[in-house]
């Protein structure tokens, strides 16, 4: 039976005027993160009774799926649209639920869903971390629905009271490492069960692990030597900008900017700073913690160095403060880095070489990089709270991926979301 007031919905109203009972649900589950998250989802939904199917692309996706109906995906991409199609129509799929937009296999679900009335759930990393990850419909980061007019933000913002306490967890780094190899080592068995199937990743995992292996070692040598360094950058009372470094794989670099690689944007921010920027200035790139250090970024530095001018005005760090190296900055230049909202957070002047949901007239700089430099504005105190409330009401989900702790929150958590008859950004608006 369907509603009256919502006929689009499966939904059932009660007999008390603008009360809506969400009645059962189909779900159908793509992709999700490395790691138990989704199949804890998936029974979380069936025990509310809700049907739920999934669709296994690789061996990796079917060893952490949980008690929910699955299809193995077998046939070339191409194919891909009618398998999702033939599916909707004939289990009277409602939602979509997947980890990022922007991966091979997610695209033709994320253009077709919609045309077929099918809502789309899409799970990315936090925009604020840690202990949080971002649920929206229909899209994140630069596809996402959150509006970029600071007058919606501001009116919205100020009928929000403040978000609910954070319940904290710690999720050490040797969880997502172990679910990730978990993952790639089922992968091995492919080529025989799911002989089409081509990874999104743009280095395959033998390659990205000996990286990691190679680069942590050296980390664990020089750790205190860089976080000695930022303190003593910070202490000289220079003035510096930062650049902070985002993966070679990130979507958002691949998928939301103009720019192929990390290097290509070195190059383009170096010969910015050497043209424009004050000549006392100095610029503090900052390798991001979890690169494979396949590409390399001191060599790139050097050679910009020579060709721009820039001898003894650049510094390039592999760790660091962070958060230290950003408050007495005197601006950070980014693609579109969540780095971009901590700078933010700590009122420093930010400007985005790409459009993410944060790039919004009274938090980034609105100009060309080239007046950056000597035209850079500060972020407004009082817009950024409000914009903060906002996109942690709307957006954000206390939980994580990787730990069981953070994995039982952010189930807790979505699966309200997930089922209810608006998103909390539809409820906003």
């Amino acid at each position: 039976m369907r509603c009256r007031k919502h006929p689009n919905e499966n939904s059932l109203c009660c007999q008390n005027p603008g009360i809506d009972i969400v009645v059962k649900r189909t779900f159908l589950l793509l992709q999700g993160v490395c790691s138990p998250f989704f199949g804890r989802l998936a029974n979380r939904l069936l025990d509310d009774g809700h049907r739920v199917f999934t669709v296994n692309f690789n061996a990796g996706d079917a060893l952490y799926r949980g008690g929910a109906g699955a299809w193995n995906y077998r046939e070339p991409l191409s194919c891909l649209r009618d398998f999702l199609d033939h599916k909707y129509r004939t289990f009277d799929i409602t939602d979509q639920v997947l980890f990022g937009d922007r991966r091979p296999v997610h695209r033709p679900a994320v253009e077709h869903g919609k045309a077929c009335g099918v809502r789309t759930h899409v799970f990315e990393e936090g925009y604020f971390r840690p202990c949080w990850v971002t649920l929206e419909r229909e899209g994140v980061n630069r596809h996402s629905l959150l509006p970029r007019d600071p007058a919606w933000f501001r009116a919205v913002g100020t009928t929000l009271p403040e978000p609910d306490p954070v319940v904290s967890f710690e999720s050490p780094f040797r969880y997502r490492a172990a679910h990730d190899v978990v993952y790639h080592l089922s992968n091995a068995l492919n080529p025989v069960l799911f002989p089409h199937y081509r990874a999104h990743a743009t280095v395959a995992a033998p390659v990205e692990y000996a990286g990691y292996l190679k680069r942590f070692g050296e980390l664990k040598l020089i750790r205190m030597r860089e976080y000695r360094r930022v303190r003593a950058l910070i202490e000289s009372g220079i003035r510096y900008y930062v650049l902070p470094l985002q993966l070679n794989s990130d979507a958002q670099i691949r998928d939301h900017s103009r720019f192929a690689h990390m290097g290509e944007v070195i190059t383009s921010v170096l010969e910015s700073f050497a043209k424009h920027a004050p000549e006392d200035a100095r610029i503090v790139i900052k390798n991001h913690p979890l690169d494979t250090g396949l590409m390399n970024f001191t060599r790139i530095v050097r050679v910009c160095e020579r060709q721009f001018g820039l001898v003894g005005r650049t510094v390039y760090l592999e760790d660091g403060d962070l958060v230290s190296l950003v408050r007495q900055a005197q601006g950070v230049v980014t693609v579109n880095s969540t780095v971009g909202l901590v700078a933010l957070e700590q009122g420093t002047p930010t400007v985005t070489l790409s459009d993410p949901m944060y790039n919004v007239p009274g938090l980034t700089f609105q100009g060309p990089l080239d007046d950056f430099w000597v035209s850079r504005i500060p972020p407004n105190a009082g817009f950024f709270a409000l914009f903060r409330r906002v996109v942690m009401q709307a957006t954000q989900v206390n939980g994580g991926f990787y730990c069981r702790q953070g994995i039982n929150l952010a189930v807790e958590n979505s699966s309200r979301i997930l089922t209810a008859l608006r998103s909390p950004l539809e409820a906003l608006r």
